[in-house]
């Protein structure tokens, strides 16, 4: 099974002497291509951090990250941001929808920037998939929020990227919604044999995938496959 992402003595600190704040420390983990994990943990323990990392959103103080076989940390920005475009999808709690364009232009924006062809009715056909088909014209302040989730989990998948990071995907939503972003995430991920890592403070979204990474402090405390990994096995 390929190996989609690796980190090797991994820390992250801000700061300098005696103001120095050690964010992340040590930390090591290999992901397998097609591989559901979930990153849990209290408030300030270095999720989001991590996932920033492993994206190629920031770089480590200490350690690798190798994204689809790329070293991450030997990378300036530009050539870390064309290894997103190319291989990774974002779902953020906030949505981050871009306000002037709708919502087929949004999920149109990553494609775009692939220079793909025919992106149109992929963008048309994604938004089918996600149950917003009849609201592609519509602009993300028109739209509510879980809509708006289901829009940039469109956006996502639009580019077909190898891995998939999520933050908080359901952090701003009610119960129904909820339970609807959790089930499009899943079935698309299945559908498209995409790597899906999730940081929630969910359990109930944690246990849907098929391990759980939990830090504590910048650390590693536990690394568990779940009953659904081990049911798979």
């Amino acid at each position: 099974m390929d190996t989609i992402l690796s980190l090797s003595h991994v820390s992250k600190a801000y700061g300098h002497g005696e103001h120095r704040l050690k964010v992340l420390d040590d930390i090591h983990f290999d992901i397998h291509s097609g591989d559901t994990v979930a990153i849990i943990g209290p408030s300030g323990s270095g999720k989001t951090t991590l996932l920033g990392l492993c994206a190629g959103l920031d770089r480590p103080t200490e350690g690798s990250i190798r994204l689809n076989n790329i070293s991450l940390e030997s990378l300036d920005e530009d050539r870390r941001a064309r290894v997103r475009n190319e291989f990774v999808g974002f779902v953020f709690q906030n949505f981050q929808l871009l306000p002037t364009l709708t919502a087929l232009e949004n999920v149109m924006v990553p494609m775009e920037l692939q220079g793909l062809k025919n992106i149109r009715s992929h963008a048309i056909d994604l938004l089918a998939k996600v149950g917003l088909a009849n609201r592609k014209d519509h602009y993300p302040v028109q739209l509510s929020g879980g809509e708006q989730q289901r829009v940039s989990i469109a956006r996502a998948f639009s580019n077909r990227p190898r891995i998939l990071f999520a933050d908080e995907p359901t952090g701003n939503l009610d119960a129904e919604n909820s339970e609807l972003i959790e089930k499009l995430l899943f079935d698309l991920n299945r559908e498209a044999g995409t790597t899906l890592i999730v940081v929630t403070h969910n359990p109930e979204l944690a246990a849907k995938t098929g391990r759980i990474i939990a830090l504590k402090g910048g650390k590693v405390i536990s690394d568990l496959a779940t009953e659904r990994q081990t049911a798979s096995i």
